[in-house]
């Protein structure tokens, strides 16, 4: 993507020093995130139009002005061009979801990630996801999966709000179940042992938190989908250490475990890895955490 921007770029302005764009951007429904070097004399505004042109669909530009943070996972974003509004329709594997990217974290690139799981889970499961967003992979799941019924948790009210409407908009009523809380609260209060399989799609706390899903499993055990970021020179050396480090965490709790696919989701930067793994997990009843 960078090199044809780039090249698109050179060909509007031949004069200009277009090596500092960033390698890819963002198109939500009808909005493009763009990422500009902060020691860079390339516009903005000029990235921005040539994504418009390109993008016949887009109809708002934005530049993110900060990193992906705080506990809510929001990044800041400053308007370039086109409508000043952050809210959208966005569309994937035949299901709609309204997002605000502006107050809920959302992310196009986990797409093939949330097809994959989908794939997983099979008909009737209980699945708790414990950090659900705007319900994309709970809603996937739903919709693809005969009689699931999951239960979708988020600490972030705009993002639980936006799921309540989409769970509406897709029509799984009877299927996702929003849930407004910290995943460990929740869990420990209302889920503990009803789950099949529960989903971690959040790795900033994944590892933290997961004796918090082992204690949502049901007694035979089940699936965890543990994602994590890791530093690694390539990536099949992050995901060895990722499984160390889930290993370490599940030992500490006392789970007899084994593991499927761990694999690369994406690369997020240079030597900087975001891994998911399948993990099958046997809880012992005596050792689960609260």
């Amino acid at each position: 993507m960078r090199k044809r921007l780039r090249k698109t770029l050179a060909e509007a302005s031949p004069s200009s020093d277009w090596t500092g764009v960033y390698s890819s951007f963002d198109i939500v429904g009808d909005l493009a995130i763009i990422k500009m070097p902060h020691d860079s004399n390339v516009s903005a505004s000029d990235v921005a139009e040539t994504v418009i042109k390109r993008h016949k669909n887009v109809k708002a530009v934005f530049a993110q002005a900060t990193e992906v943070q705080g506990d809510y996972r929001l990044r800041g974003l400053a308007h370039v061009a086109g409508e000043k509004r952050t809210c959208t329709l966005y569309r994937e594997s035949g299901c709609t979801f309204k997002v605000d990217v502006a107050k809920c974290y959302f992310s196009p690139r986990l797409s093939g990630e949330r097809t994959r799981i989908a794939k997983l889970v099979k008909p009737d499961e209980a699945v708790v996801n414990m950090f659900a967003g705007v319900g994309c992979f709970s809603i996937i799941i739903a919709k693809n999966v005969r009689g699931t019924r999951i239960y979708s948790i988020d600490v972030n009210p705009d993002a639980v709000q936006f799921m309540t409407e989409n769970v509406r908009l897709n029509r799984v009523y009877r299927n996702v179940f929003p849930i407004l809380g910290d995943a460990k609260t929740v869990i420990r209060e209302r889920l503990r042992g009803c789950a099949d399989r529960v989903l971690m799609p959040l790795p900033e706390k994944a590892l933290a938190y997961l004796p918090a899903a082992v204690s949502a499993l049901k007694p035979q055990g089940g699936w965890i989908n543990v994602h994590a970021f890791e530093r690694a020179i390539k990536a099949e050396a992050a995901a060895g250490i990722v499984k160390l480090r889930i290993a370490e965490a599940l030992d500490s709790v006392g789970v007899d475990f084994e593991f499927g696919v761990v694999r690369e989701v994406r690369s997020i930067g240079p030597n900087w890895f975001q891994i998911v793994a399948d993990v099958h997990a046997l809880p012992r009843s005596s050792c689960l955490a609260s």
